[in-house]
Order: structure tokens, then C-alpha cells, then sequence
């Protein structure tokens, strides 16, 4: 659907106006973020980018993506506190004079969903993996809106869903994620910005929610295009659904 809106010919519309835009990903790792890094990389964008995880596969994709990219910047920042969240984020606006594009990126693992014991577990995990973004997205908009720039910020949350139990969790996270969402979006949409998010797909009772959603990470990527361009202007607070995306690339 999104892919369609955005065209892959070197003549695309919204291939050509984000040639050079600032764009911003944050949680990116060997399993997370990678379709969506090269996406950007590819269109001559400059990027910034955030990890934490310096494995032989992260060198090699951070050394492909500074060949694709317009200019590149890559911090090794801990944002799992707040004051580190709100740090990083000034820093990296600052990097490019400014920021159009932020997506931050968290996945839940089957290992983390394996460690919990009760739901005071589950609530600590969702919370942990969804307050960097929310640091983050404050300070982001704040920036955007300072240097009056009508910019994007994309928060995606992915899990597993092997069984019930990750889908009780899976709901619970979307639902934080959908009010986390909605409450930013509405706060800073005087100026222009859009808060948009990437959810896990629940179902209910048995039954699958209804309308498209994504399947993998290059599904995720031209969405993620798609809401950075023009085209994606009038979208904001917004929660699209994912399924697999945690695990198919």
C-alpha cells in the first residue's frame, strides 16, 4: 500500500525531497532497524544514528551505510535513563543543525518475554522499552518546533508472538504505546509535527483486527519513508500494525 505511494524509480516525487533530509534512528542493531537504516541511507540522506550494539554485523552495516549516505554520524550512547534520553537527544540535534526525521526503534526479545515472572514484570519491560522514546520524542519536538520545521517522529515497538502469553503482553505494550502516542501527537500538533507509531498486530478472542498491516522490516521502511515525505503530512497520531516485523527481514 505505502510502497505504491512511494514509487521506486529514480524519478519518485518523495525519493527526491528527502534526498539530504536529517533523519535520526535510534535502538538500531543487527535484528532492528536494519531495512529501515539502508531505506534512508540509500535516498542520500543524512543520517544519525544510535546503538548500542557493536557486533561484527553492526561494523559491517555501519560501514555500508556511510557509503550510501549523504553524511553519517554514529553515537554509542546509553539511553536507557532519562537524563541520558534527553542528553543524547540535543546532541544529536545539534549533529546536522537540525532534525527532520526521528525514528526510534525498540523490540521486545523472546528471551526478555521468557524472564518474566508476573505482571509486574511485564509492566516494568513495556515501560523500559518505552520511555527512551518518549525522552526522546519530548525533546525531538521541542527541537522541531524551536527552528519551526515540520518534521516526523516514529516510534516502533515490535514483539514476538508465539503464544498467548506473548500476545497479553503484545496487547498491553500497543495500548501504552496508542496513549503514548496520542497524548504527544496532540501536544505539539499546533506546529506541525507528526507522532506517529508502529505497534504489534493483537488479536482478540480469536479473531484478527481488521485492515492492512506490516509484515516485515522492508514493509516498516516505506511506511517510514512514506510518513517522512509530503505525502504522509496529514497523518499523526496515528498507530499502524505490525506482524512479524520482529522477526521476518
Amino acid at each position: 500500500m505505502y510502497m505504491s505511494g512511494i514509487g521506486s524509480g529514480p524519478g519518485s516525487e518523495v525519493l527526491r525531497e528527502l534526498e539530504g533530509a536529517r533523519v535520526l534512528i535510534t535502538g538500531l542493531s543487527a535484528t532492528c532497524g536494519v531495512d529501515v537504516a539502508r531505506a534512508f541511507a540509500d535516498l542520500k540522506t543524512r543520517l544519525v544514528l544510535q546503538t548500542t550494539e557493536l557486533s561484527p554485523e553492526v561494523t559491517e552495516l555501519v560501514a555500508l551505510l556511510s557509503q550510501s549516505a549523504a553524511e553519517m554520524k554514529l553515537y554509542t550512547h546509553d539511553i536507557t535513563r532519562a537524563d541520558e534520553a534527553v542528553e543524547f537527544a540535543r546532541a544529536a540535534a545539534q549533529a546536522f543543525g537540525g532534525l527532520d526525521a526521528v525514528i526510534n526503534l525498540a523490540c521486545v526479545t523472546e528471551q526478555e518475554i521468557d524472564a518474566l515472572i508476573d505482571d509486574a514484570d511485564a509492566e516494568a519491560l513495556v515501560n523500559a522499552k518505552l520511555r527512551p522514546m518518549a525522552h526522546l520524542t519530548e525533546v525531538a519536538a521541542n527541537r522541531m518546533r524551536l527552528v519551526v520545521s515540520e518534521g516526523l517522529i516514529l516510534n516502533v515497538l515490535t514483539t514476538p508472538c508465539r503464544n498467548g502469553r506473548d500476545t497479553a503482553l503484545a496487547a498491553f505494550a500497543r495500548a501504552t504505546l496508542a496513549e503514548m502516542t496520542a497524548r504527544q501527537a496532540q501536544a505539539i500538533a499546533d506546529a506541525g509535527i507528526r507522532i506517529n507509531a508502529i505497534g504489534p498486530r493483537v488479536s482478540s478472542g480469536g479473531q484478527s483486527p481488521p485492515g492492512a498491516y506490516l509484515t516485515s522490516e522492508p514493509d516498516l521502511a516505506a511506511l517510514a519513508l512514506y510518513l517522512a515525505s509530503r505525502r504522509g503530512r496529514s497523518m499523526s497520531g496515528h498507530v499502524f500494525d505490525s506482524e512479524g516485523a520482529a522477526t521476518a527481514r
